[in-house]
Order: C-alpha cells, then sequence, then structure tokens
C-alpha cells in the first residue's frame, strides 16, 4: 500500500507541497505586477500584452515538455528545471526600471512554467488511480491556491510596512520559490514507467476527437478569460487601495481552496462534463457581475464567487483530458492541453485590454461573459454526445 498524508498519496502531496511554495512566489509578484507596471508608466493595454505574451509564447513549451517526458518516461527533471527558473528569476523584477524590462523578465520566468506543468500534471495523474483522479487534480489546485493565499497576504503585509515598495515584495518572494525548489529535488518521485509503456512515435491523429472537440470549447471559452490581473485594476478602479488589492485577491484564492477537493471529488461521481458547464455557467455570471460593479464590497463578493468558478474548472479540465487521452500520451496530451490555454490568453488579454483602454473598464467583462455562455451550450452538447456514445 502506498503511503498517505493526510489521506492523499505521498509523491501527490509534495508534488502540491511544491507548487504551495511556489505559487506563493508567483502570487506575491502577480498580486503587485499590475500597479507596479502602472507606477513604471504603462498603461492598461501594455499590461494585459506582457502578461499575454508572457503567458502565451513560453506556452509552446507545454507542448514540447509534455511530448519529451513521454518520449523519455520521466517528469522530474522537467519539474526541477521549470521551479529553477521561478525560483532564480522572480526577485530580478526588483531590479526592473521600464515596462520591457518586466516583459523581458516575466517572459523568461513563464518559460520554466512552460517547461514544468505538463509533465507535473502528468506525474499526477501517472501518480492516481482512476477512482480518485478528480480529487487528486482537485487536491493539487487546492495546494496551489493555498501559496496563492499565503502570496498576496505576505505581498499586503510588506506593503503595510513599506508603503509602494514593490522592489521589496519582488526579493522576498524569492525565499518560497527557492523552498518548493528544494522539495522538488528532495522529496517528489518519478511515477516510473516500463519501456514497454514509453509511446512510439506520437501523431496528432493518436488523439480522439473527443479530445479535439474538448479543446475548441476550451479556446472558445479562454478566448474570454483574459489575464486577472485586469480584475484588480477594475478593484482599483472602484476604490479598493493598493495595499488591499492582494487581499481581495486573497479571497479568491480561499475559496477556491476551500471548494477544490470537494469539486474534484464530485466529479469523480457524476462526471467532469456536468461539473464543467457549471463552472462556465458561474464564470458568465460572474463576469457580468464584475462589468457592472462599482464598489470595492461588490468586487469583494464576486472575487468569493470566482473562486468557485475555478475550483470547479482548473483540476477538473486536467482530469477530464487524462480521462480521454491514452495513458502512454498523458504528458502530450495534457502538454497540448496547456499550451492552448496559454498561446489563447494572448488574444484574449489583447482584446480584453483594447475594451479596456477604448470603450470602458466594463467592457472586457461583458465580453467575457457572453463567450463563457457560449461555451457552456456547446460543452453541454459535448457532454450530451459523449453520453450517447457511451451508452451506443
Amino acid at each position: 500500500m502506498k503511503k498517505k498524508i493526510l489521506g492523499i498519496e505521498r509523491n501527490i502531496f509534495f508534488v502540491g507541497l511544491t507548487s504551495f511554495l511556489t505559487d506563493t512566489t508567483t502570487k506575491m509578484v502577480y498580486a503587485v505586477m499590475p500597479m507596479f507596471l502602472l507606477s513604471l508608466g504603462a498603461s492598461k493595454t501594455e499590461l494585459s500584452l506582457i502578461e499575454g505574451v508572457a503567458e502565451s509564447t513560453a506556452s509552446l513549451l507545454k507542448a514540447v515538455s509534455g511530448w519529451w517526458s513521454d518520449k523519455i518516461g520521466r517528469n522530474k527533471p522537467f519539474m526541477v528545471l521549470g521551479y529553477a527558473f521561478t525560483a532564480v528569476l522572480s526577485p530580478l523584477f526588483a531590479f526592473a526600471a521600464t515596462p520591457l524590462q518586466v516583459l523581458a523578465v516575466r517572459f523568461t520566468e513563464r518559460v520554466g512554467k512552460g517547461i514544468r506543468t505538463a509533465p507535473r500534471d502528468s506525474l499526477v495523474a501517472g501518480s492516481s488511480r482512476e477512482c480518485d483522479k478528480g480529487k487528486n487534480f482537485g487536491f493539487h489546485k487546492a495546494m496551489d491556491n493555498s501559496g496563492a493565499i499565503a502570496g498576496p497576504l505576505i505581498a499586503s503585509a510588506i506593503l503595510l510596512f513599506f508603503p509602494d515598495d514593490f522592489r521589496k515584495v519582488f526579493l522576498i518572494a524569492a525565499i518560497p520559490g527557492l523552498l518548493g525548489l528544494a522539495n522538488v529535488i528532495l522529496f517528489v518521485k518519478e511515477a516510473k514507467k516500463s519501456k514497454g509503456e514509453l509511446p512510439g512515435r506520437i501523431h496528432f491523429k493518436d488523439f480522439s476527437k473527443d479530445f479535439y472537440l474538448f479543446l475548441g470549447i476550451v479556446f472558445i471559452f479562454t478566448l474570454g478569460n483574459s489575464t486577472d490581473a485586469l480584475l484588480l485594476v477594475k478593484a482599483g478602479d472602484v476604490g479598493v487601495s493598493d495595499a488591499f488589492i492582494p487581499i481581495i485577491y486573497l479571497v479568491f484564492n480561499a475559496v477556491s481552496v476551500l471548494f477544490s477537493v470537494p469539486a474534484g471529488m464530485l466529479s469523480d461521481k457524476i462526471g467532469r462534463d456536468r461539473l464543467i458547464i457549471f463552472g462556465y455557467l458561474i464564470y458568465s455570471a460572474i463576469y457580468f457581475g464584475f462589468g457592472a460593479a462599482g464598489s470595492p464590497s461588490a468586487m469583494a463578493l464576486l472575487f468569493a464567487a470566482y473562486g468557485i468558478y475555478s475550483a470547479a474548472t482548473d483540476g477538473v479540465q486536467k482530469a477530464l483530458v487524462s480521462d480521454i487521452v491514452d495513458k502512454d500520451k498523458l504528458g502530450t496530451g495534457l502538454g497540448l492541453y496547456n499550451c492552448l490555454l496559454g498561446v489563447t490568453l494572448l488574444p484574449a488579454s489583447v482584446i480584453a485590454g483594447l475594451l479596456y483602454d477604448k470603450v470602458n473598464n466594463s467592457a472586457p467583462f461583458f465580453y467575457g461573459s457572453a463567450l463563457a455562455l457560449i461555451a457552456s451550450a456547446l460543452m453541454l452538447v459535448y457532454y450530451r454526445r459523449r453520453k450517447a456514445a457511451a451508452i451506443c
């Protein structure tokens, strides 16, 4: 019997702990980055473009690293290298003097995420039984978002003692990232595969129609799911102070942590498709609310509800991908999925940034709400198609 920690298989627990520590670093940076960029003279469009370029370009590596990890049957080397990028590069934001320099560091740091994401998700899937895959992805998401609670809290505390000293936040952010790197090196074990389990040549035709249809729906949804940095800017526009913007982002992550494991377990019982439909509908309603919001209290409530959407979709979508992709191609399938999310973030963020600058601070959120509604309808058709195929 595999050893467990707090009811979670040991390997998945330590992968989650690494994500917690690393996300503490990245969310310390992320929570203050919009204000830092605006202080350097960046526009809303430039802010969105920086996030979109960094995430999208580096995301091309997610498919490559996923495919490579499948070919050699190893995930941990990619994880070590990827987490090292974040640990070493995050404090360099403290020395940036222009938005272009921020972009250079942000892009390079996101390369690390591109390298590690698909192999990490493949290791989680490979360390899971079929009956608890949703639960394990939910646990990982909860740990990831726990770091997203700790990060903004620490950033907010630093800004309360050192007002507007964003550079100090970046320097201190290096500490949890280095601890996360040490954790993955020392405690995470490879989900070993025998030579017979390694794939031969991988072709696009090796993946099912269900996989590509799902990616198409995710693409439409993600076109309206721009960088969360604009949500933080909107919070500032309606009166939330700089020191408390990290706290309002914390509310979102706290709710996501509370519901991620129950949502994953629910998806193991009722099916991933149903929960994703619910998540998209929640997102549509919440983004409409973000567009209409005009007060700090309304933003706080919406950020809390936003956490329910995150819990119902983020980990569950990865679990669905692992359900419909052959086991020997998990890294490649998850890499293509994660790559699609990242690449689509660029046009989504550019469109949202232009709507924010050229129309008003409500337009990007109404746009995202409409696309989420379309995606939920398509997901319902997809669910019925899969259900009918299973009956036949």
